[in-house]
């Protein structure tokens, strides 16, 4: 079973975003949109539809249209209760959006570092996630 997410990217108040599939937990999606993908690099990605995860680059990636899949492409969302309900109808528990050149992150549950059902800076949440676990290790 994979760890669900949205990958997104905001203009004004439209919202286009993706399904992906595995691994959208912040300490492996988060990180690679983080170091990898900058507004550019967001656009393409979301271009191409949703996806089985996000990889380093776009080569790397297995997008569903690629596998022949229909109604695969993106979606849109014009308010972020909109976006959200999208998160939880594809079963997404992260959720990530690029806006203005920096990204920002969120979850459907409490996950240190993020608000629930809002946006943090994804800085902020990687840089809370990191503190977390350096205190869970301690203890």
């Amino acid at each position: 079973m994979g760890t669900r997410s949205r990958v997104a990217v905001m203009h004004g108040t439209v919202c286009k975003s993706v399904y992906c599939h595995y691994d959208g937990y912040l300490s492996y999606t988060g990180e690679i949109l983080q170091k990898h993908y900058d507004s550019v690099a967001a656009n393409a990605l979301v271009a191409r539809g949703d996806n089985s995860g996000v990889k380093e680059t776009l080569a790397e990636m297995n997008f569903y249209t690629d596998r022949g899949e229909t109604d695969v492409s993106w979606q849109v969302s014009h308010t972020f209760e909109e976006f959200l309900d999208q998160v939880r109808g594809c079963g997404g528990e992260y959720y990530y959006v690029m806006r203005d050149g920096v990204w920002y992150a969120g979850c459907v549950y409490d996950t240190p570092g993020l608000i629930k059902c809002g946006l943090v800076p994804l800085s902020d949440a990687l840089a809370a996630n990191t503190i977390e676990k350096l205190i869970a290790e301690d203890e």
